[in-house]
């Protein structure tokens, strides 16, 4: 393997990573970003830049980042492709607002001073748009706006070693399916970080290619991406809603954020429960960590028949570093190893 030196910037969202590519230097071919997701997934010269800049040494098991490709057409400032330690995802929220930042402080987008810009991005899943707010020359917050997100199935009855519980699943940009931690008899804390990725794959395997599974329109889309493991903090009287998420992506990752597109997620079934119905209803996402983003509806539609909510998500990203990775093709661990 012989690869030039690979530029990067590093951004976290609510704890969670995400690190952008610029200039990827391998071909990422294909007529539209949701095509090259494909042809990535099928590529092996693009699955092993996915693991040198992902996995150990020089990432780490719940590494998170983004290859950086052209948009669909002239209409969004760019496309991305996701990536994490097993593959590449349709959705990313929590990189959907670090790319807003990146794209708006490195001068892709110009932006005020004081004021908001919108950086329209073409993800896998569609076209999303990160609203950058700036306050006195400083990025201080991105709205994420997502695709229309929609219940795929309630209450479908699970088997895990923890016993047997219900669980719904959601689209938000990927499929999500979602529990109580405390039907697992489990809270959303890191001292239950172990049991809450073991139940959390067996939920998603569990579900994983089913018919609940399956997006309505594009296949491309279908399949559980994560677990989402809540707890309930309580609905206040100004209509919001408080709750607190792990999702549990990929196989066995854990995202630090209350990740984006799980939030969109959570919004579609809030949403069919009545319970965003409040003029100004917000829900209050909190993480694992601590951290926080807050979610409301934009607007109510319909996907194929079904109800969707268009989510607006609100967070912040930071740079953390940047980085130019060596590879020596005489490196016998090329391209990289995961220990979990």
């Amino acid at each position: 393997m012989n690869l030039p030196p690979i530029a990067t910037t590093d951004y976290h969202s609510g704890g969670e990573p995400f690190r952008i590519v610029p200039e990827p230097p391998v071909a990422l071919r294909g007529d539209t970003v949701a095509d090259r997701r494909v042809r990535a997934m099928a590529d092996p010269s693009v699955q092993d830049l996915r693991r040198i800049l992902c996995h150990e040494p020089r990432g780490h098991a719940d590494m998170y980042g983004g290859f950086i490709v052209p948009p669909d057409d002239a209409g969004a400032a760019l496309g991305v492709l996701f990536w994490h330690k097993d593959g590449f995802s349709t959705a990313c929220g929590h990189g959907t607002i670090a790319l807003g930042t990146w794209a708006v402080d490195g001068g892709l987008v110009h932006a005020p001073d004081t004021g908001t810009v919108d950086v329209i991005v073409d993800v896998p899943s569609g076209r999303v748009t990160a609203r950058v707010v700036r306050n006195g020359g400083r990025t201080v917050g991105v709205e994420f706006v997502n695709v229309p997100s929609f219940v795929l199935a309630r209450q479908v009855s699970v088997r895990t070693s923890r016993g047997e519980v219900s669980v719904d699943v959601s689209f938000g940009g990927a499929v999500y399916a979602q529990v109580p931690a405390a039907a697992l008899g489990l809270a959303v804390a890191p001292e239950h970080v172990q049991d809450l990725i073991a139940v959390g794959r067996e939920v998603k395997w569990a579900l994983d290619g089913t018919e609940h599974a399956a997006h309505p329109t594009d296949p491309r889309l279908s399949g559980v991406y994560g677990t989402i493991l809540f707890d309930h903090l309580g609905d206040g009287d100004d209509g919001r809603v408080h709750q607190r998420n792990v999702a549990i992506f990929a196989d066995g990752q854990v995202d630090r954020s209350p990740c984006g597109s799980g939030t969109a997620a959570r919004m579609a079934t809030l949403a069919a429960d009545g319970r965003l119905d409040e003029p100004g209803a917000v829900l209050v996402h909190s993480s694992i960590v601590g951290s926080m983003f807050m979610a409301s509806i934009l607007d109510r539609v319909t996907v194929e028949g079904r109800p969707a909510v268009v989510p607006a998500i609100t967070g912040t990203a930071f740079r953390t570093g940047e980085h130019v990775f060596h590879v020596d093709p005489h490196d016998d661990l090329l391209p990289g190893f995961v220990l979990r």
